[in-house]
């Protein structure tokens, strides 16, 4: 279940949410994900839907907004109408703050009106529709803050501003009403400046952080934006008419026109064209295709009008899915994440303790050990609490990871690379060996039959065998032989009791006799014998790097069918780019020996694992992994899953089957190796800006909050004003987005 979030300022109101939510009695787990305003929320198996109003419920009672998913449109008008009020709010502090450090820093005496120091009252005039119009959500905030026993950033915001303003307030007013304190009569400094400038920088950051927010999410919208909201369906008498993609079910004929966008996923009917899937793939060339092949939903027809059968329903088509898929990584969090979540939580506190005790101390000991610059201890004291806690505030610690993070997953999207396990972001980076198949990840996996070895019989009848036990296989050289039979006769024998012989081939009962298709060592199996002269024959055919399926009848081997496939023009590109990436590319086959390695010699893997069941490519993996090494694996199909789970990372190819989807950490919606290497290289930059980000947050609290406490004022006189803290603070969170939106002009590795 998911829910848009309203209100929420820093990391602390993230973890705030998250208690609040996990509180509830059928919440499994719950992600909230502060860039997007959204939580992501895993409930217990039978939880009836009223729950989510009881959710909501609470969310609304802790001091945040809460509703159902709103339409893209909708929550991106929301997210414009935000900034744009931020943006308006800041300048106006911003305007007022220029005159208002004028009267109060450098303007001689204005004289007095009514009693008031005419230069101060004007400051505070100026002050006051900044204090209470453009700083009321942070006054706002930081009370619903206090309110459920936490502290946001907004309380250290709400803190800094009103005890400054209070205490110039009170000053203003000492000069013309007597009773007042001591120390407001005598003072000589105000701070309206500080409550301006804080105020003003503080919206400024937060304007610009909404801003950069709304460009991370620009390629996830612009996917969201890809699908149409019609279809144009077919009916009776070839009648068209226009119905909303929700209402379209499965085995609709629907009509697409050149230069539209096709609605739906499914199978093109008497009908050929040109179509740019470009959008999804990042595919710069536009594809061919004609009947009887898929199209997906958010591609654009270039050529003639196109018939479409669908097979999808529109909650559930490939783009569908992709967005799913990016919004459910976008929702995770990163190990790392954690554990700035807990810091966050005790930030806060932290530093209210801290302002406090350094205020305490230069108003009392530190005020004798030092020449003030100030008139007294308490407009010093106040000085550094009110910088203290300006400076203080963790939005750089709370946007690190997850800005990061939601512009590497979209980017990701767009180019076809789709990142599923958050937890591999992380893993991806200390991977030392990269695992690849050969068919269909090295080579193009549409292998075909260019040579028949005949011993015993005729080239229809190995052919015939070979197809009616194939038939119930899935694998790419069955694929071949079938075709090629399809091609040479239609005659199939009936052939009983067919059945998979794992990592060797297929076996049945043909007139009483046991026929068998597969590899030699499945020739051995059921019995067949070799003479020297065709061993020999068959170690000159293992020596051309091809794959070969050997046939036999009862005793006898009747012959093998040898295949070749095309390597992929990219693989040896790829296999390049990931060893300058340190890693060790190992390819893990089920093929001969002989095959595997002129494949991998041509291509540039040196180690090649040759032979290898199906059900030991997991086992295959955890040798490798014994040896102290992190790896990376590479599959497309059901044969793969067990070792895609196995493996520390998982990369499954978008072609291969539900069940290799469902194991990988990484989809790509091409087939290629060069998607591969291009998806661990988007983890590692997306990573690199996390940490960065980080390095920076922490850096800037470490170094900032020590000179706002005065550390340096013993030695050098200097004490951070407000108003430069306030500033600080603002581009430590527009540091922290900007680092991250370099992630936009990441490109997958060129062919």
């Amino acid at each position: 279940m998911r829910l848009d979030i309203q209100g929420m300022t820093c990391a602390a109101c993230a973890s705030s949410v998250e208690m609040i939510v996990n509180k509830h009695e059928s919440v499994k787990a719950v992600n909230v994900n502060l860039p997007l305003n959204s939580a992501a929320i895993q409930l217990h198996d039978n939880t009836p839907e009223s729950v989510a109003e009881e959710i909501i419920q609470k969310i609304e009672q802790g001091g945040f907004g809460a509703s159902r998913p709103k339409q893209t449109n909708d929550k991106r008008k929301i997210l414009e109408r935000h900034a744009s009020l931020e943006g308006r709010k800041a300048a106006l502090a911003l305007i007022l703050a220029l005159p208002t450090i004028y009267l109060t820093m450098f303007a001689d005496n204005l004289g007095d009106f009514s009693g008031f120091d005419l230069r101060l009252l004007l400051a505070a005039i100026m002050t006051i529709p900044v204090y209470f119009w453009s700083g009321f959500s942070f006054h706002t905030s930081a009370w619903k803050s206090i309110r459920r026993g936490g502290a946001n950033m907004d309380v250290l915001i709400h803190l800094g501003t009103s005890v400054a303003f209070i205490w110039s307030l009170g000053v203003v007013l000492a000069g013309r009403f007597d009773g007042l304190p001591s120390v407001l009569v005598n003072a000589e400094h105000v701070f309206f400046d500080g409550v301006v400038f804080i105020i003003g920088f503080v919206l400024l950051g937060n304007y610009l952080e909404s801003a950069a927010k709304l460009k991370a999410t620009d390629a996830i919208h612009s996917l969201m934006q890809l699908q149409p909201n019609q279809a144009r369906v077919v009916g009776d008498d070839d009648f068209t008419e226009m119905v909303a993609v929700a209402l379209v079910k499965v085995g609709t004929l629907v009509k697409i026109k050149t230069g539209e966008t096709i609605p739906m996923d499914g199978i093109l009917e008497d009908c050929k064209a040109s179509i740019d899937e470009s959008t999804m793939t990042g595919e710069a060339y536009p594809v061919r295709k004609s009947s009887g092949d898929e199209a997906y939903a958010g591609t654009i027809v270039l050529d003639g009008t196109v018939l479409l059968r669908t097979n999808k329903v529109a909650e559930d088509t490939l783009l569908a899915n992709i967005i799913s898929m990016v919004e459910d990584a976008q929702s995770g969090k990163a190990p790392i994440q954690r554990l700035v979540d807990k810091i966050s939580a005790i930030f806060v506190p932290v530093v209210i303790i801290l302002a406090l005790l350094s205020g305490l101390f230069w108003a009392t000991i530190g005020n004798g050990m030092i020449d003030n610059p100030m008139n007294s201890g308490y407009e010093l004291a106040l000085m550094v609490i009110i910088s203290t806690l300006v400076i203080a505030c963790p939005c750089a610690l709370g946007l690190a990871t997850p800005i990061a993070l939601v512009i590497g997953t979209s980017v990701g999207a767009q180019n076809g690379l789709l990142i599923k396990g958050i937890d591999a972001l992380e893993s991806v980076n200390r991977c030392k060996v990269l695992v690849v198949d050969k068919t269909g990840t090295v080579t193009m996996g549409r292998p075909r039959v260019s040579h028949i070895e005949i011993i015993d019989c005729e080239v229809k009848e190995i052919l015939s065998i070979a197809a009616a036990l194939e038939q119930e296989s899935v694998h790419p050289l069955a694929s071949a032989i079938i075709t090629s039979w399809s091609n040479v006769t239609s005659d199939r024998p009936e052939i009983n009791d067919i059945r998979v012989m794992s990592g060797m081939g297929m076996v049945g009962e043909f007139s009483g006799q046991v026929v068998a298709a597969g590899n030699l060592e499945l020739m051995l199996e059921v019995g067949i014998e070799l003479d020297s002269e065709i061993e020999q024959r068959i170690t000159k055919a293992t020596m051309k790097g091809i794959s070969i399926v050997f046939v036999c009848q009862g005793a006898k081997l009747l012959g093998w069918i040898e295949l070749s496939d095309r390597i992929r023009d990219s693989s040896k590109i790829a296999v390049k780019r990931a060893q300058q990436l340190g890693l060790e590319v190992v390819m893990l086959t089920g093929d001969n020996q002989e095959s595997a390695a002129s494949i991998a010699n041509q291509v540039g893997i040196e180690r090649v694992i040759s032979g290898v069941k199906p059900n030991e490519k997991a086992e295959q993996i955890k040798s490798l992994q014994s040896g102290g090494s992190k790896v990376i694996m590479i599959g497309d199909g059901i044969n793969d899953a067990a070792a895609l789970s196995t493996a520390d990372v998982g990369i499954a190819m978008g072609a291969g089957s539900d069940i290799a989807l469902d194991a990988a950490d990484f989809v790509l919606i091409r087939n290629d190796l060069i998607d591969a290497v291009s998806s661990i290289e988007l983890g590692n930059a997306t990573m690199r800006r996390i940490r960065s980000n980080l390095g920076w947050a922490f850096s800037y609290n470490v170094i900032g909050i020590p000179l706002a406490m005065g550390l340096l004022l013993p030695f050098t006189g200097f004490l951070l004003p407000p108003a430069y803290a306030a500033a600080a603070m603002s581009l430590s969170s527009v540091s922290v987005v900007g680092n991250s939106l370099i992630l936009r002009w990441w490109r997958p590795i060129a062919e």
